[in-house]
């Protein structure tokens, strides 16, 4: 794989008995882009994600994450990339820094490394009035915020995040997107799953998925351009109306 592309995916295709959520897509991400991955729910979005980060087998076709195999290898991808749920993935239960030093362990990082980053991501997100406070009592983009840091604690080189921006304001998915923005700047790459088409904007490169295939691919401007649209919304309807 060229030392550039991170993820190389080709004819990934996943089947559930007669039903295919993914058909045969194929795409490559390069090092520090924001790529991405839109669809409406339903589209297949999700489904290939699971692919790419190792917790579900493609029925057929192959992909490459960080050099390695999702077919052969992916207990290594998941050592190698950082991933936020569109639920969190972290513990109400627990405080602010409990969860850091939970997922801090899982990630293969020494007490000394944990309580560094700790009082780093802290300091940096303002949390230190609530490091002791937990979770669970947290406001939502307060939690947002925690859980995209938390999923790059073992700086990883790609980080995955599904549908990260679902039911904050708006003003909290830009100070999301200003984080993205940052990581990307120092050289992770970002692969993000999204339904609200005008995050689209924020992207390198977009693909958007219909009925479980990539439709279209590429930036922003290109694809507005391509559809004589104003915006990624309008371009996303003229697609869907198109495969119709």
């Amino acid at each position: 794989m060229n030392n550039n592309i991170v993820i190389q995916v080709d004819k990934l295709t996943k089947e559930f008995g007669d039903f295919t959520a993914v058909n045969a897509i194929s795409f490559e991400v390069s090092r520090g882009e924001i790529f991405g991955f839109l669809g409406a729910n339903g589209a297949g979005k999700t489904t290939a994600m699971k692919m790419l980060i190792g917790i579900s087998k493609p029925s057929s076709g192959e992909a490459q994450v960080a050099g390695y195999s999702v077919r052969t290898q992916a207990e290594v991808i998941k050592k190698n990339i950082g991933y936020m749920s569109q639920k969190f993935a972290l513990y109400d239960d627990l405080t602010v820094r409990e969860n850091i030093a939970f997922f801090g362990g899982i990630y293969g990082l020494s007490k000394e490394g944990i309580r560094e980053k700790a009082d780093r991501l802290i300091e940096e997100l303002g949390l230190g009035a609530v490091s002791k406070s937990l979770v669970g009592s947290l406001p939502l983009g307060w939690k947002q915020k925690l859980a995209f840091s938390v999923s790059m604690l073992h700086d990883p080189k790609i980080v995955f995040l599904d549908e990260p921006t679902g039911g904050v304001d708006p003003i909290t998915r830009r100070q999301f997107w200003e984080m993205i923005y940052k990581a990307a700047n120092n050289g992770t790459t970002i692969f993000v799953t999204t339904h609200y088409m005008d995050e689209a904007e924020y992207c390198d490169r977009v693909s958007i998925m219909v009925e479980g295939k990539i439709e279209a691919l590429d930036t922003p401007k290109r694809l507005k351009e391509q559809f004589k649209a104003d915006s990624m919304n309008a371009v996303f309807l003229k697609l869907a109306r198109n495969i119709e």
